[in-house]
Parts: C-alpha cells; sequence; structure tokens
C-alpha cells in the first residue's frame, strides 16, 4: 500500500474504504461477509474508512467490525455530520454522540460536514455556533480533522474552501466529471491550500465499469497495457499528485485484493499521451449512449411513494448501454419482483427527489422518459399481475 500526507503529515492509504455500499443480507448489511472484506483491506494496508449518518446500517457495521478485531486505532474512521438535519446547536451533539456510539469509540479522525452545496448551508452552520462546536471537539481530542464532503460547481466549491480553514474535503471525481462538479479546477485550488482531496464516485457508482458500451469494452481489451477497466478509472485518479485518497465501495474480497494490487504500484505522473488519448476516446463513446447522469449515490432516496429512482436510471441506461431487453428485464426483477413494488409509474412529481440530487438531474421529467421506454405494453401487464396477484 502507498500513502500520501493529510495537512498534519498523517499518512493516509492512497485506497480508502468506502463503506456506504457493504453487501446486504435482505435488508440489513452481511456483517460477516463485509467483516472478511473490511479486515483483508486493513491487514493489506488500507487506513481510511469512509461512513455516514444516513448510510442505514454503516456506521454500526463498521463500529462492531473494528471493536470485535481490537483495531481501531489501526484506522481511520471518517464519517459525516447530516447538517442538513441540524435545526439547533443542540443537534450537533445529538448526532455527534449518536455517530460516537454506533462507531463503539470516542474519537472521529476525521469528521466531515456532509453534502454541502453551496454557501448557505455553512452559512446557517455558522449562526448555530458550529465554529465554536468545532474548536471544542478539537480540544478534547474527539474530532481531529474536519472537512466537508462537496456536491456543486466548481465556483461554489472554491467558495466553501475559502470560507474556513479546513483540513480536508472530499469531492466526487472521475474521468467523466474531469470539468464538472468541484472538478480540476477545484481539485487544484485545494491542493493549492494544502487541502487533502479525498475522492468519492471514482468509478461513477460503478458505470466505469459494469456499464462501459460495448466499444470501450474494446479500446480497453485492445490495449496493450491489459488494465481493467476500474484500473484504468483508478489509475487516471492516481496519477494526480492532488489527489490524496480514493474511496472504493468494495464489497468483495477480489474487488479488495485487486484494488489494493493496483494501489500498491502506481506511480504520479505515470500516464503516457497514449493513455491520455485511450480515456478520452471511451469518453467519446460513453457519451454516445448515456441516457441520465446518474450515479447511484442514493441521495434523492427515499421517494414518499416509493419509486426505486437510482435503479429505474440505471436500467433505463442499461437499456442503451446492454441491450433494451437486458435494460428491461432487469427493471422487472429490481422494481417488480419485490415486496414493495417501486416501479417509476409511483412517481407524483412531488419533486423532493431534485432538492437532494447531487447531480442536479431533472428527476421527473426523466423518469416519464425512462418509463416510457422501461415500461412498454407488456411489461405494463406484467407489472399488474405482479400486484393483483400477488405474485412475488
Amino acid at each position: 500500500m502507498q500513502y500520501r500526507n493529510d495537512k498534519n503529515n498523517n499518512k493516509i492509504s492512497i485506497l480508502g474504504y468506502g463503506c456506504m455500499r457493504f453487501s446486504k443480507n435482505g435488508n440489513s448489511i452481511d456483517l460477516e461477509k463485509a467483516e472478511k472484506e473490511v479486515m483483508e483491506a486493513i491487514e493489506n494496508g488500507v487506513n481510511y474508512f469512509d461512513t455516514a449518518y444516513i448510510y442505514p446500517g454503516s456506521e454500526v457495521a463498521l463500529g462492531k467490525i473494528l471493536y470485535k478485531n481490537k483495531c481501531r486505532n489501526k484506522v481511520n474512521i471518517a464519517t459525516k455530520l447530516p447538517q442538513y438535519l441540524v435545526k439547533s446547536s443542540k443537534s450537533l451533539d445529538k448526532y455527534f454522540y449518536e455517530q460516537l456510539s454506533r462507531l463503539q469509540t470516542n474519537h472521529i479522525d476525521y469528521y466531515l460536514m456532509h453534502m454541502i452545496t453551496d454557501i448557505a448551508s455553512w452559512e446557517k452552520l455558522k449562526k448555530l455556533g458550529i465554529e465554536k462546536w468545532i474548536a471544542d471537539k478539537k480540544a478534547t481530542g474527539e474530532i481531529g480533522n474536519i472537512g466537508f464532503s462537496f456536491h456543486g460547481n466548481s465556483e461554489m466549491f472554491i467558495k466553501i474552501l475559502n470560507a474556513y480553514d479546513w483540513d480536508f474535503c472530499q469531492i466526487q471525481y472521475n474521468y467523466m466529471d474531469e470539468n464538472s462538479q468541484a472538478g480540476k479546477k477545484g481539485l487544484h485550488a485545494a491542493y493549492e491550500k494544502n487541502i487533502p482531496v479525498i475522492i468519492m464516485e471514482p468509478l461513477r457508482g460503478g458505470k466505469l465499469v459494469d456499464l462501459l458500451p460495448s466499444n470501450a469494452k474494446e479500446i480497453i481489451k485492445n490495449n496493450p497495457k491489459k488494465y481493467t477497466p476500474a484500473e484504468w478509472a483508478f489509475r487516471w485518479l492516481w496519477n494526480q499528485r492532488e489527489v490524496t485518497c480514493v474511496l472504493s465501495g468494495m464489497n468483495s474480497i477480489d474487488m479488495v485484493k485487486e484494488n489494493i494490487d493496483i494501489a500498491s504500484n502506481v506511480k504520479i505522473d505515470e500516464f503516457t499521451e497514449e493513455d491520455f488519448k485511450m480515456i478520452e476516446d471511451i469518453k467519446k463513446e460513453i457519451n454516445k449512449n448515456i441516457k441520465v447522469n446518474c450515479t447511484g449515490c442514493g441521495y434523492c432516496m427515499p421517494c414518499p411513494k416509493g419509486v426505486d429512482i437510482p435503479t429505474t436510471f440505471r436500467c433505463y441506461n442499461e437499456m442503451y448501454t446492454e441491450g433494451k431487453g437486458v435494460g428491461r428485464k432487469e427493471y422487472l426483477q429490481t422494481t417488480g419482483m419485490r415486496k414493495d413494488i417501486s416501479d417509476a409509474s409511483r412517481c407524483v412529481e412531488c419533486g423532493k427527489c431534485e432538492k437532494h440530487c447531487p447531480q442536479h438531474i431533472p428527476i421527473r421529467k426523466n423518469l416519464k422518459e425512462a418509463r416510457k421506454e422501461l415500461q412498454p405494453l407488456h411489461l405494463r401487464i406484467a407489472l399488474k399481475a405482479i400486484r393483483t396477484f400477488k405474485l412475488w
């Protein structure tokens, strides 16, 4: 494993463990499976574990694993204050100490203001006394480093970056988002201020691996370096010295081992002109087919009417990357063949989802379009039969 320094010269593994996508067993996290994967990562030098208050069961699972294996002192825990839920100064402590309890620890190494999207969110927290609260928690050692996770444009990112003496930040960044969200402009602005940058969505929710168009897969397959799609995406990130740590939502032992192997032998500035050209060729192929620019982050959820929005968009995109039959079959299986049917027809256009979407996707409009193509007559009949006869 390789490491890059944080603001205080502490070493952070360049591969971080994103705990949002722990495997599920029914509706709960498969703790036994997650434990094996987490311990494999720790034993091979991964020391940064990212979770959040709103990731269902994630903090509790991580806390149990670290406590059981007596390895809390080997890792850095990063979790996030749900600032959008904070209504008073008292609730700061309420959420924080609940998180300490869930994680079975007495301190958080890297604590983030979750999903700061504009300067107004930070100003609201300032009025509630967040700056003194942070100072007090740092003084007691309950918080080591303070940061924020961001979804928005680069101009707003820089405003927030300059609004406080941050220890680190977290942004969505990958070769498809080079010039969107905080983008390269935001990445470089943070680096110039000596603020470490943690990368989320390096594979765009798996889309830069599983949902690549066939032509893009062929480009990668024919490249003499024989890297996997995931390896190209990770190497593109680690090639940049401004990137401190890349989070991966690893949910298999094979994935953990593959990512650790990549992280152990990458180098800064190793990309050649041919490598950059290949990435540009892949981007062109992806942009030909994607219908909705959804990363599957889940911030739009839960839908008040039960629509599974990320799955709907994933299946809609699959129709254009893997074939219409593939997308529709997946859609029927994932939204219809379940106890609580969650297809797009349940949408009442309330707009709640759009208020929370980091990608600023016109979800209501896209759901209409997706529903039209994902639910042709024969599939609507099948969904109706499932509802009527409770076939699932």
